[in-house]
């Protein structure tokens, strides 16, 4: 494996952690039963994954902006995409956790 395809490869296994930990996050948080630390927990551990992810990206653009090519490939363009899924999904999982919080929240209020 070159030294680019490793790159990308962290790029992607970052990503798929991270969204592994989002996700787990969702469930706990869907499932009930658990600590709002321990969902906190794992969303910082997602966030650790994303930007593990991202600063690779970002090493490959300065060395792209500093003149140095880098092949495009299309597993680069895959780890691309599975960084962008990630944080899109991260975002949305964090967004549907509050709702439940406020939904809770007025079912308590009612019963």
């Amino acid at each position: 494996m070159t030294d680019i395809e490793q790159i990308v490869m962290s790029i992607i296994i970052n990503s798929g952690e991270a969204r592994a930990f989002a996700y787990e996050a969702l469930r706990k948080a869907r499932d009930g039963g658990c600590e709002e630390k321990d969902i906190t927990e794992l969303l910082d551990k997602a966030n650790e994954a994303i930007g593990k992810a991202h600063e690779i990206q970002t090493a490959l653009l300065h060395k792209e902006a500093s003149g140095e090519p880098i092949t495009i490939s299309i597993l680069f363009v895959h780890a691309q995409d599975h960084l962008m899924t990630a944080i899109s999904e991260k975002n949305l999982i964090i967004e549907m956790i509050e709702l439940m919080k406020k939904v809770n929240v007025l079912t308590d209020k009612i019963n």
